[in-house]
């Protein structure tokens, strides 16, 4: 895959589960990892999680994502799985998906 550093996006997304629904959203966004890592675009999909004091005192989710170029996010937001898990994923979330997207400058 030929790359521009330049060109490249990357995504943070943060998840803040309720209580009660930690392991539906764990569930949710592992079954994300391998299929967004097969796309052609991505080059770095990394799923992390976090104690999070601030959220009930219960775990929240965080992705680290790059793609190749603009072009390869917008593929991954059509993909069947990116939007299963948009349709899913926000039922047991407490507030919006937070997502930061970053243009790399150097």
């Amino acid at each position: 895959m030929n790359i521009s550093a330049k060109n490249m996006i990357t995504v943070f997304a943060s998840f803040y589960p309720n209580k009660n629904n930690v392991e539906d959203v764990r569930k949710i966004l592992q079954g994300m990892v391998d299929p967004t890592r097969a796309e052609e675009g991505n080059v770095t999909y990394d799923l992390y999680s976090m104690d999070d004091t601030e959220n009930q005192g219960t775990e929240t989710f965080h992705l680290f994502e790059i793609y190749k170029d603009k072009e390869a996010l917008d593929f991954h937001r059509e993909t069947a799985h990116y939007k299963n898990y948009r349709a899913n994923v926000v039922q047991y979330l407490t507030k919006p998906i937070q997502v930061k997207v970053l243009n790399k400058i150097k």
